[in-house]
């Protein structure tokens, strides 16, 4: 029996599924839902005007509070509850060092359409990644 499983979530309707699978079909399990947000560059950062050090977690944050709205709304219309937690950096590292803490990953096969192609282009399909590299079990959701 699976005690906890961590569901990566974008704003894309596959991340939403892959939740949806994970709360219907392990009723006891503890879930967490993970946002990763990308780090910019240092130049980047500071064109737009960011102090990386001062306000890269509270910009973090507000990138992931609509994924993480749209979660609870899900667990919610299941009556569950989840644990949300953002993660900075590049998504398919940051969900797979974090990976044995759980006993499996469920995640959508594919990521936001609009990022997909500039995904795979730059650092490959995170799904991908993940199920290639992972500790633990992934079960990916379409």
């Amino acid at each position: 029996m699976l005690s906890k499983i961590l569901v990566p979530m974008d704003d894309s309707e596959h991340a939403g599924h892959a939740l949806e699978y994970a709360l219907d079909n392990h009723p006891d399990a503890a879930v967490t839902v993970l946002h990763v947000v990308g780090v910019p560059s240092m130049m980047m950062g500071e064109a737009v005007g960011l102090s990386l050090e001062d306000d890269l977690d509270e910009a973090a944050a507000e990138r992931a509070d609509p994924v993480f709205e749209r979660a609870r709304e899900i667990a919610a219309d299941r009556d569950r509850e989840i644990e949300t937690v953002v993660g900075i950096g590049h998504p398919a590292r940051n969900i797979n060092d974090r990976a044995e803490e759980y006993d499996t990953i469920v995640l959508g096969s594919h990521g936001k359409d609009w990022t997909r192609a500039t995904r795979q282009f730059l650092v490959g399909n995170v799904a991908e990644t993940v199920s290639k590299r992972s500790p633990v079990p992934v079960t990916l959701v379409r």
